[in-house]
């Protein structure tokens, strides 16, 4: 027995060398020193492979980087992998994203511009802030808080974040004003400025009502309810809804507005994602409007909840659509927030109109053939001729009434507006180009208020004022200094639209978007077709 203990020991070191040598191998390569990393935890499903190469960026990397802009380019790029809708929102852009869709901010209430590197208000807002204590439009913005900001080529951002500001927090800003000597100083309490879904409802005459829609926000359902209800008792029999360049915003807001115009019991829309059930959304009989006959306008910017409204309307063979094929964003999102103030907005379904199709148009290309497809449109003739639109048999669709209508990348009008470029035009195309119109108007306005003090609404200046000859020749004489020589014909065949565009301009800076659209519209195809549409229909 002791023979054997004794033979063992003999080889007792060369088994504890072979421990030792087994433990160290074991060790680095669980330690992660090989560069082979973590062998046993990348078959863990809680392995975070993420969080490990932002440490091993953190460790190793050959300069100073930080781990919080590491992690947003991270989540920025995994959601653009998603598709284009799926974004992340930082802490600092939280407010600024979200405060469009909440109907208010808080700040100073004014518009304003940047004119000649100085800040010009353009208006003030009723009731708001700036307009208690006596800011007017003409008046320019000098200094903020002691501090100049005329001449220094500032921003429209860096003048949005100098006037927000949480409610009840004061700003000083110095003001010049036109005919008086020395600047005018005025303490500004900030306040919750609201922001409206609704740039105007009028009616157009005794029977044809306007509502130009721009958003769908948390206040839209109220605004449009007391516009709906202010039309009707004026005598509202037949509605124009101007849905064009509106982008979306809540799905809710699209379906309750789709209520006032469909009976109970007809779809509206329904939603579908992997992780989310069907949801239908189906009319009440609580709509005001369900006897209105109604034309709803739409164009390449119209977007997603413009688009559940256009598609419900269009599904039901309630009303005509009018305008150009909408942008085709058929996909919702739900806002998740994050710890740190940020937020990330998730893609969790699609939604089809009533009759199926979905109208999300492919992403499978990537982001820049995504937002590039309305220059494509542009480039392939579309927005000028409705033939040149491509369809897929499979994505035919057909409503109660038999109306054949399409899916696949957005809503097809029932009457198509192509965009007008007419070469004739090109005198004045060079005009808008060049802001020429907009510019003159802005400052014609500036140096003329007290004469515009005569008008005293919106209605009143529409009615009395005009374009006059010698107008129209202060504005020439601006356009020729201002590079773009006379052409006699294209004066001759600019000459009327000019005129309107000069006169809704001027509107617009002394009376808003009430001094602008009936004056505008006058011109717009979309809104006269709509207008002849309505008028033969019994």
């Amino acid at each position: 027995m002791d023979e054997n203990i004794k033979s063992n020991n003999k080889y007792l070191p060369i088994i504890f060398s072979f421990v030792l040598i087994i433990g160290i191998l074991l060790g680095i390569l669980l330690s992660g020193t090989l560069q082979n990393k973590n062998l046993f935890s990348a078959k863990n499903k809680q392995y975070d492979k993420i969080n490990d190469v932002i440490n091993f960026a953190l460790q190793d990397y050959v300069d100073t980087i930080s781990k919080d802009k590491l992690q947003e380019k991270a989540i920025t790029g995994m959601l653009e992998s998603l598709d284009p809708h799926s974004v992340y929102i930082s802490s600092e852009e939280f407010n600024e994203v979200n405060d469009p869709l909440m109907g208010n901010f808080e700040g100073i209430g004014v518009q304003f511009r940047i004119q000649n590197d100085s800040i010009m208000v353009v208006n003030t807002v009723s009731g708001g802030p700036s307009e208690k204590v006596g800011l007017r439009a003409g008046d320019r913005i000098v200094k903020v808080d002691g501090k100049n900001v005329a001449r220094i080529g500032i921003k429209d951002t860096d003048v949005i974040k100098k006037l927000k500001g949480k409610k009840g927090s004061t700003v000083n800003v110095s003001i010049y004003r036109r005919d008086v000597k020395h600047l005018l100083d005025f303490n500004i309490i900030r306040d919750v400025i609201p922001t409206y879904s609704i740039d105007i409802s009028y009616m157009v005459d005794k029977q044809i009502a306007y509502i130009k829609l721009s958003k769908f926000s948390a206040t839209t359902i109220q605004e449009f309810s007391k516009a709906l209800e202010e039309l009707n008792q004026q005598g509202m029999q037949k509605l124009i809804l101007d849905l064009r360049g509106n982008g979306g915003g809540y799905l809710q807001a699209a379906v309750v507005l789709a209520d006032e115009f469909l009976s109970k019991g007809k779809l509206i829309v329904y939603t579908e994602g992997k992780n989310r059930p069907i949801e239908n959304y189906y009319a009440t009989s609580k709509g005001i409007a369900e006897s209105k006959d109604l034309v709803i306008l739409i164009d390449e910017w119209s977007a997603s909840a413009s688009e559940i409204i256009a598609g419900a309307i269009q599904d039901n063979d309630r009303g005509c659509i009018i305008g150009r094929r909408s942008f085709g964003k058929g996909l919702v999102q739900e806002q998740f927030s994050l710890s740190d103030g940020s937020a990330v907005r998730l893609t969790v379904a699609r939604y089809h109109t009533p009759t199926g199709r979905c109208i999300q148009k492919s992403y499978k290309k990537g982001m820049n053939d995504y937002m590039n497809d309305l220059n494509q449109r542009y480039m392939n003739g579309e927005l000028e001729s409705a033939d040149s639109t491509k369809f897929v048999d499979s994505l035919k669709y057909t409503t109660p009434k038999g109306k054949v209508v399409y899916g696949g990348g957005g809503i097809m009008p029932d009457i198509y507006i192509p965009l007008h470029l007419d070469k004739n035009l090109e005198y004045y195309n060079q005009l808008l180009n060049k802001g020429l119109v907009y510019q003159f108007a802005f400052e014609y306005t500036d140096k003329n208020r007290k004469l515009f003090a005569s008008y005293r609404n919106a209605n009143d200046f529409i009615l009395k004022f005009d374009i006059n000859n010698a107008i129209f020749e202060e504005f020439t004489e601006y356009v020729e200094k201002n590079g773009v020589s006379k052409n006699l014909k294209g004066y001759a065949l600019s000459l009327d639209k000019v005129k309107i565009l000069l006169k809704a301009f001027i509107g617009r800076n002394l009376f808003d978007d009430k001094g602008f659209y009936p004056i505008y519209l006058q011109t717009d195809n979309a809104f006269l077709k709509a207008i002849e549409q309505l008028k033969h229909k019994k």
